[in-house]
């Protein structure tokens, strides 16, 4: 088994996870999520597994500018090939631990109401959904939270 090492991400990784992030959700256009900026200036709270030049996994967050006791994860991607191996635990459980000791109570996460998967992963993980101002298969959205048409399932969880 090999061991995985948690590390801050980078600037350097921005070339790789960019590159690869739509490969890694099926040809879905979300490169856009992971622009420059989280790399460069959001990374104190981001974090990343393997080499710049092959990332195996990867977590954007940050503590909440408006409000410093609560932590937002924005964007989590785990390498198709590296996929049920524990990564994204690894990496959430990572950043619940360094949030909390910057004093970070709570944290907040959204997701696509198409994406199934990820609410079921965020319940495991102990997250409650949000009410929203709609249901969808039973599932609580807010209507058009990322823009018109773009419906968001809204995530918490108490640390």
């Amino acid at each position: 088994m090999t061991a995985h090492i948690i590390r801050p991400l980078e600037s350097l990784d921005y070339e790789f996870v960019s590159s690869a992030v739509d490969d890694w959700w099926g040809g879905r256009p979300v490169r856009a999520l992971v622009h420059r900026i989280f790399f460069e200036h959001l990374n104190a709270t981001s974090f990343a597994i393997g080499p710049s030049d092959d990332v195996q996994a990867f977590l954007i967050g940050f503590v909440s500018q408006s409000d410093p006791k609560v932590a937002y994860i924005h964007f989590v991607g785990v390498s198709p090939a590296a996929r049920a191996s524990g990564l994204a635990r690894m990496l959430y459980e990572h950043f619940f631990k360094l949030v909390g000791a910057r004093g970070c109570t709570e944290v907040r996460s959204i997701t696509s109401v198409a994406n199934t998967g990820s609410i079921a992963f965020h319940r495991k993980l102990g997250f409650t959904l949000l009410p929203g101002s709609a249901e969808i298969d039973g599932v609580p959205v807010t209507l058009n939270y990322a823009g018109e048409g773009q419906h968001r399932v809204l995530f918490h969880k108490a640390l």
